[in-house]
């Protein structure tokens, strides 16, 4: 496994890679390095590029690791729109477990690639920024970069 830290609008962030493709993507407290893999770099540009305003989709290849339940709302995650939002309980509907709208916030909760599979985009049924890995003052600075930026918004 490789790792890179890179420096973030929203603080540190530490990302993983296995077998040409990314693992994972956290925030950390450690300090900023270098890496000659290009993998990472690769990443590392393509989160810049986000965080500017850039970029709206990610290219890099992904591996988050999960049970095939957690993958599954993975990919759903992945077909929510920049700047959008949708719901636990829509994610439910749209991978067939309509009953399964907590379960759905378990698998939400551990996405290793946060920002690359957006899981920011999720919000409680009552419109609120709520269950972030990462804290909903994350969540919320994230929404509100995309809303800003969002295409023809």
């Amino acid at each position: 496994m490789t790792r890179l830290v890179v420096p973030s609008p929203v603080g540190c962030l530490r990302i993983e890679a296995e077998d040409g493709a990314i693992i994972a993507v956290t925030p950390t407290e450690e300090a900023p390095s270098r890496s000659d893999d290009r993998l990472l770099n690769a990443c590392a540009a393509e989160l810049q590029a986000y965080f500017a305003g850039r970029l709206t989709n990610f290219s890099v290849p992904l591996a988050p690791r999960g049970t095939p339940f957690q993958q599954t709302v993975w990919r759903e995650l992945g077909c929510i729109p920049y700047g959008g939002t949708t719901t636990y309980g829509a994610i439910a509907r749209a991978v067939g477990k309509p009953k399964a709208a907590r379960a759905v916030g378990q698998g939400v909760h551990r996405n290793p690639v946060a920002i690359l599979i957006p899981c920011h985009r999720v919000i409680g049924a009552n419109g609120f920024v709520s269950g972030y890995a990462w804290g909903p003052g994350m969540k919320a600075r994230l929404l509100a970069l995309e809303a800003a930026r969002r295409p023809n918004g």
